[in-house]
């Protein structure tokens, strides 16, 4: 009875394993193109930015999260600490290359000794990473990400206090202001408590002082390991790759199988090492469950959280574009044309004569209150004499006459 019930533990953990790879086999060859190792290794640092993001916006609302954003660096390391390291011993690759059906193999391969019970026609299955490999390998995914972010944020700290102290040594003291006297009190009091330290301040300064050259160092042997991989001349990607003695190759189906029955043996082992009563060995087990399954749909459902987050960043904003914006009315309707006076001049049936003189207009004007157009000197004279529109018979005076001018 308790075989059976392994039997179908071990059975639903390799679907929940093959379930959680995204892109399991592809291309041709074991060996991943460049645009693969490209994507995975931007990856983590999309991924941060996004997060980042993420929590500066929910933060709006919550302002407890900027306690996360002011140890960003901490926070990040830790997240994925604990990812790569369940990638690592569960599919033998980092958290990137399981997405992409990726995995990774000592460069020195070594083979499992054959069982008497294997026959000669039978394949031998490669050995997975050694505990060292996985060590190093959580090294260079998080713990060295991690100290070149902060020589980096000391490095932008180091640099722009010397700019600041540059420009006040140019400028004169009296023409600063009271925030700036205070601004700068604060940073000789700080400057004063530093002294005490002297070791911690010579230390990061050593460090602003040396990471230019480590920057420079790491970009150039990343992308001349990047080039050389490009041209087919070495099966390292990175230099890190290199030290740790591993290639990166495409899984293969019979090797998902091999990893996903190990990691079913593993866990059943952990569930037969249950002790005490049922009521705590069912607690141990529903923890223990939801353990694995939280870690097993950690990567996919991170990628869909932050991809569900942006998409519906993406709506709202659109639709608050749409609010906000200003509404575009049509234009009013021109008022409707004034009535002719029974005792008015009666209106020319050519518009381009004028209604006092019955000649062609020359030098046009027209009166604001009505808007009919006549010759400038006519409709003048007559305003001047009788101060209303010679057509609507409406109180007009000189000052209400405007001149028309054509283009020629």
């Amino acid at each position: 009875m308790r075989g059976r019930r392994g039997k179908a533990r071990e059975d639903e953990v390799n679907q929940r394993v093959q379930k959680n790879m995204l892109l399991q086999v592809g291309g041709q060859g074991s060996r991943p193109t460049f645009f693969e190792m490209a994507a995975t290794h931007q990856l983590p640092a999309s991924l941060r930015a996004a997060l980042t993001y993420s929590i500066g916006v929910m933060a709006q609302r919550r302002p407890a999260l900027h306690k996360v954003l002011d140890h960003s660096d901490e926070f990040f390391a830790l997240l994925m600490l604990v990812l790569e390291a369940h990638s690592l011993q569960t599919t033998d690759a980092s958290f990137s290359e399981s997405l992409y059906g990726l995995r990774r193999r000592p460069a020195e391969i070594t083979q499992q000794s054959q069982e008497p019970t294997q026959t000669s026609g039978q394949k031998l299955n490669i050995s997975g990473l050694t505990r060292h490999q996985r060590i190093l390998s959580v090294v260079f995914l998080v713990v060295m990400p991690y100290f070149k972010s902060k020589m980096e944020s000391l490095y932008i700290a180091q640099r722009g206090s010397m700019l600041q102290a540059a420009l006040w040594g140019r400028g004169d003291s009296d023409m600063l202001d009271i925030d700036e006297t205070a601004t700068r009190i604060s940073e000789v009091q700080e400057q004063d408590a530093s002294r005490s330290l002297p070791f911690i301040k010579k230390l990061k300064a050593f460090l602003a002082g040396c990471y230019p050259w480590i920057h420079a160092t790491h970009e150039g042997l990343s992308f001349t390991y990047q080039l050389l991989y490009l041209l087919d001349a070495t099966g390292f990607y990175a230099p890190a790759l290199h030290i740790i003695r591993v290639h990166v190759c495409r899984a293969t189906g019979q090797e998902l199988m091999d990893v996903s029955s190990r990691n079913a043996r593993n866990r059943i082992r952990e569930y037969e090492r249950l002790r005490g009563p049922p009521w705590l060995q069912t607690c141990q087990r529903v923890s223990l469950n939801m353990l694995y399954t939280t870690l097993d749909y950690a990567q996919n459902g991170l990628i869909a959280a932050v991809f569900f987050f942006k998409m519906m960043e993406w709506w709202y904003q659109s639709a608050e574009e749409r609010i906000s914006s200003p509404t575009v009315y049509p234009p009013p309707p021109p008022p409707p044309q004034p009535k002719v006076a029974e005792d008015g001049i009666p209106l020319p049936l050519d518009r381009t004569v004028c209604p006092l003189c019955s000649q062609k207009r020359t030098n046009p004007a027209l009166i604001s209150v009505s808007g009919f157009v006549f010759c400038y000197s006519c409709i003048f004279k007559y305003v001047s004499q009788y101060k209303r529109c010679p057509i609507t018979l409406m109180p007009a005076s000189v000052d209400q006459i405007r001149r028309l001018f054509h283009d020629v």
